[in-house]
């Protein structure tokens, strides 16, 4: 068997899980994330999301998201998108005393060479990041896509499963 042929065949046979384990592991962390998120009263910031675009902010409205979020692509340059960063949402979140933002790139090549771009420099101002929704998507959600917005055709299927981890 050749080094392709062994990777496929691992592949093959190992498979994906089982997909309703894996929703459910999408949903919880997208619970957990979305009560970051929440837009708090009087002129506080939920804990926003850091998204490549339009769609996948979209995407995220669609499953439920509703505090800021925020797209690095808007014609800056990273150093000012950090800079802005930095000065809008300090090191701290005011909230929850946890990380300020929830870094959530595409789970692609390009994606997890931004995610590093952005955290290291975010780190480089002692800004803690929030990664946990990404690492939990890549794995949950690989078989169904690689994108945040690719998670949009399975609202119907995740919204019920996050509000029920929102509820407890």
């Amino acid at each position: 068997m050749g080094k392709n042929d062994w990777h496929w065949a691992r592949a093959r046979f190992s498979g994906p899980a089982d997909r309703t384990v894996r929703f459910e592991k999408a949903a919880k962390a997208m619970a957990q994330s979305q009560k970051r998120n929440r837009e708090v009263l009087k002129g506080g910031y939920g804990c926003p999301i850091i998204v490549e675009g339009k769609k996948d902010e979209e995407a995220l409205r669609i499953l439920g998201f509703t505090g800021p979020i925020e797209k690095i692509n808007r014609g800056w340059d990273r150093s000012r998108l950090v800079a802005y960063f930095h000065e809008k949402y300090g090191t701290k979140n005011a909230v929850d005393g946890g990380p300020p933002l929830i870094l959530l790139m595409d789970w692609d090549r390009t994606g997890g060479r931004l995610q590093t771009a952005l955290r290291d420099r975010l780190q480089s101002l002692d800004v803690k990041i929030d990664e946990e929704l990404r690492i939990v998507l890549l794995k949950a959600m690989k078989p169904e896509g690689r994108t945040v917005e690719a998670l949009a055709p399975y609202a119907d299927l995740l919204t019920p499963l996050i509000k029920a981890h929102l509820e407890e």
